[in-house]
C-alpha cells in the first residue's frame, strides 16, 4: 500500500515544483479539442482530394480558387462575411442545446419561420417608426423560431423523443408550412416569377456596417456568440446545464430544473436561428420567399461540431465556412465542377468529425497526468 501511495505523492509533489509541467498538462487537457477536430478536417481534405484527382481534377487548383474566392481581394472578404453572418446564429443553435447533451440540427426550419415571421409583422406596422418596426419583426422572428425549437426540447423534455430526430423532421415541416405560406395565403399578388409576401418597405430594409459592406447580421451574430459565451461559461445557469448535459440523474438529485433548461435551451437556440432569418429578410431580400431555405441550418451543424460548441470558436469557423461557399462560383465556373461540390466537401468534412468523435480520450500524449508522471520519474 506504502508503494502505491508513494508515486501519487511524487506526481504531485513533482506538477507543485514545476511550473513547467504545470504548463505542459494544461495544455495537453485542451490540445485534444483542437487536434481531434484537426486532423479530422485534413482527412476530410484527403478524402475530397482523391475525390478531385478521380474526376481528373486538380486539388491544388481548387484550393487557389477557394482561396480567391472567399479570401484573396476586399470583395472576396466582403462575400464571405456576408456569408458567415447567418452561420454565426445557425452554429448557436446547435451549440446551446448541446451542453445538455443534445443534437439540435434542426435549425433550417427555425430560420424559415424566423425570416417568414418577421417579414408578416412588418406590414401591418408600416406606419410606426422604422427603429420599431426592425424591433417588432426582429421579436416576431425570434418567438417564431423560440416556438418551434422549444417544442423539440418540450417532447424531450416530457415525452422522451429524441432530439435529433424530432429537430430534423421538425426541420421538414417548418420549410413545406413556410412554402405554403408564401405561395398561398401570405403571396404577394404582385410576385408573378417568384412566389413571396409583400416587401418590409425600403425604410425597414437595414443598411451595411460602416467600413465592411456587410450587413449588421454580422455584428449582432458575434455578439451573440459572446453572450452565449458568458451565459454557458460564466453563470449558474450555464453551470446547471452543464451539470445537466453530464449525467441527468445526478442533476435530478440535486433538485435541477432539468425540464425547464431543456426546454429553455433548445427555445434559446431556436431564436438564435430565427435571428439568422430576419436579417435575411431585413438586410438582404426585403421579402420572405424560397431563397430563406438556403442551406445555411444545415452548414451550422458543421460549424458547431468543428468549433466543439465553443461560442468564441464558431466565428472564426464560420468565416472559414463561408469563405467556402463564397467561392463555390468560381469553382463551378473554372473547373466545369456541379455547384454542389462544395457540398460533398462538407459532407466529407461532417463525416469525418463524426468518425472523430470517436477519438477523444484514446491518445495518452493529450492526458495530464503523462506529463506529471514523466516529471515524477526523473525527480
Amino acid at each position: 500500500m506504502v508503494a502505491d501511495a508513494a508515486p501519487s505523492g511524487m506526481t504531485v509533489a513533482a506538477t507543485q515544483r514545476s511550473p513547467t509541467i504545470r504548463v505542459l498538462a494544461w495544455l495537453a487537457c485542451r490540445a485534444e479539442a483542437v487536434a481531434i477536430p484537426l486532423g479530422a478536417v485534413l482527412a476530410g481534405l484527403a478524402l475530397f482530394s482523391l475525390f478531385l484527382l478521380a474526376l481528373g481534377k486538380s486539388p491544388a487548383a481548387l484550393v487557389d480558387l477557394v482561396w480567391r474566392g472567399g479570401f484573396g481581394s476586399a470583395f472576396a472578404w466582403q462575400n464571405s462575411l456576408q456569408r458567415a453572418a447567418p452561420l454565426l446564429f445557425a452554429a448557436l443553435c446547435v451549440a446551446l442545446p448541446a451542453r445538455l447533451g443534445l443534437v439540435v440540427i434542426g435549425g433550417e426550419g427555425a430560420i424559415v419561420l424566423g425570416g417568414l415571421a418577421a417579414a408578416v409583422a412588418a406590414p401591418p406596422l408600416s406606419g410606426l417608426p422604422a427603429p420599431l418596426v426592425v424591433a417588432a419583426m426582429a421579436l416576431a422572428g425570434m418567438l417564431a423560431g423560440a416556438a418551434w425549437i422549444g417544442a423539440v426540447g418540450a417532447l424531450k423534455a416530457y415525452r422522451g423523443v429524441d432530439a435529433t430526430i424530432a429537430s430534423l423532421l421538425m426541420s421538414y415541416i417548418a420549410i413545406a408550412l413556410a412554402n405554403h405560406l408564401i405561395e398561398g395565403p401570405l403571396r404577394d399578388p404582385t410576385s408573378l416569377n417568384k412566389p413571396s409576401t409583400l416587401p418590409v418597405g425600403e425604410a425597414n430594409m437595414l443598411g451595411p456596417m460602416p467600413g465592411l459592406g456587410v450587413h449588421w447580421g454580422l455584428g449582432a451574430g458575434i455578439l451573440a456568440c459572446l453572450l452565449a459565451w458568458l451565459l454557458m461559461e460564466r453563470t449558474t445557469l450555464g453551470f446547471a446545464a452543464r451539470i445537466a448535459g453530464g449525467n441527468v440523474r445526478a442533476a435530478q438529485i440535486q433538485g435541477l430544473p432539468v425540464r425547464h433548461l431543456v426546454v429553455g435551451f433548445t427555445a434559446l437556440g431556436g431564436a438564435c436561428a430565427a435571428l439568422a432569418g430576419f436579417f435575411e429578410v431585413a438586410a438582404v431580400q426585403g421579402t420572405a420567399n424560397a431563397t430563406l431555405a438556403s442551406g445555411y441550418g444545415f452548414t451550422g451543424i458543421l460549424i458547431a461540431f468543428l468549433a466543439r460548441h465553443n461560442p468564441l470558436a464558431i466565428p472564426p469557423v464560420a468565416l472559414a465556412l463561408g469563405g467556402l461557399e463564397a467561392s463555390s462560383g468560381l469553382i463551378q465556373r473554372r473547373m466545369q465542377l456541379p455547384d454542389a461540390t462544395i457540398l460533398v466537401l462538407e459532407g466529407l468534412l461532417f463525416l469525418c468529425l463524426l468518425v472523430g468523435e470517436t477519438a477523444y480520450g484514446r491518445f495518452k500524449i493529450f492526458s495530464p497526468h503523462l506529463w506529471a508522471s514523466a516529471k515524477a520519474r526523473t525527480a
